[in-house]
């Protein structure tokens, strides 16, 4: 019987990876326990070790893509303890309103200034739109604007939007398009900065959860919240969200990351140190919260651009890193290198999925969505 470590280079070398190799996505191992505890723990035990040094790869977005291109994880035989924290899921509503603000405290309250130097001037925390885009900047502006068309944004509408980040939707909306709106965001840090960049705008920035919402409005967007919704939760989002719209023109849009399958549980690295109780929603789940709510105009995908999104962002990180090395420490700077070129290399395998989706009311005429 094979040894965790052949049995662990007998299936990186199906994605062209070779331990100890010299290509930049090759994997040099550092400690002859890694092996064990990749098999052990999965991805955790991945995200973990190369947290603690164990291993190294000089282009982590490129090993990823080849190991996710490949499909290894489906090959890797599920632990005991990724079967528990299914089990959890399944039990526990990890997305519920008293754990709503775990991921604001350990994931979006880092630092501004870590943000600001990492992100665009907008500090837009989403998938950019890099069509006729030269940089970053660019590239975010066109997305804002893409999701105007699509909502048919006009003067005076009102819009209200669920997970505000740091305000650069509602800033952009009320400045190009001259809507009113009304952002909620359960972040302290994020809700500081969106009422500093909209102070002078038609622009009330509420700090809470999204479902403590109220009113009616002519548009509802949601823009990188569904990510934190979890699958418990989807039904009752669609419904509020149509609770919030008009009837006769309203045009709800949500712009989330997506997952090729349905699941309970995210990836539990990026759990316990990135996103805590997040999850991807798939087609399916998403297609069922909708049913009886909303008459789905557009679905659009535009993966491909999140990759080019990441490497900016891990390009702006890597530049600005000197001026935070004191703060956060070397194994921050593993974690977030790691967070960042796994997650490109996923979008790049065409493993995730960045969806923008148009649903309007039962019996509204149909509106022009279909922008690409």
């Amino acid at each position: 019987m094979k040894n965790s470590k052949y049995l662990i280079r007998d299936l990186l070398n199906e994605a062209g990876i070779t331990l100890n190799g010299n290509k930049p996505y090759d994997i040099k191992v550092h400690n002859e326990k890694f092996y064990d505890r990749v098999l052990k723990d999965h991805a955790l035990g991945l995200g973990e070790s190369y947290m603690d040094g164990w291993w190294d790869a000089e282009a982590l977005d490129q090993m990823f893509h080849r190991i996710l291109k490949a499909r290894l994880p489906e090959k890797v035989k599920k632990s005991k303890a990724l079967k528990w924290h299914l089990f959890k899921a399944k039990l526990y509503n990890l997305q519920s309103p008293g754990r709503a603000s775990q991921v604001s405290q350990q994931h979006y309250d880092l630092g501004n200034d870590f943000y600001e130097a990492m992100l665009d001037k907008r500090m837009n925390y989403t998938c950019a739109y890099w069509r006729n885009a030269e940089n970053l900047d660019e590239a975010q502006e066109a997305k804002l604007d893409l999701v105007c068309k699509k909502l048919e944004l006009e003067p005076g509408m009102t819009v209200l939007e669920l997970g505000c980040g740091w305000g650069s939707f509602a800033q952009y909306a009320a400045e190009k398009y001259d809507a009113n709106v009304t952002a909620v965001n359960i972040s302290d840090e994020q809700v500081k900065t969106a009422r500093q960049r909209c102070r002078d705008l038609p622009v009330k920035v509420i700090h809470g959860d999204y479902r403590q919402t109220d009113g009616q409005y002519d548009r509802v967007v949601s823009i990188g919240l569904m990510e934190h919704v979890g699958f418990k939760n989807y039904r009752n989002y669609m419904r509020l969200t149509r609770e919030r719209l008009k009837d006769d023109h309203g045009i709800a849009f949500i712009h989330t990351i997506g997952g090729n399958y349905s699941t309970t549980i995210g990836n539990k690295w990026t759990n316990k140190y990135i996103f805590p109780n997040g999850m991807l929603p798939s087609i399916a789940q998403l297609g069922h919260a909708m049913e009886k709510q909303f008459v789905m105009e557009d679905w659009h995908n535009i993966g491909p651009h999140y990759d080019t999104t990441l490497m900016a962002w891990y390009n702006n990180f890597e530049k600005a890193w000197p001026q935070f090395r004191e703060r956060y420490g070397d194994r921050f700077y593993r974690m977030w290198r790691y967070y960042l070129l796994s997650s490109a290399g996923g979008f790049r395998a065409r493993d995730t999925q960045l969806w923008q989706i148009v649903l309007t009311p039962h019996g509204r005429k149909q509106p022009n969505c279909r922008i690409s």
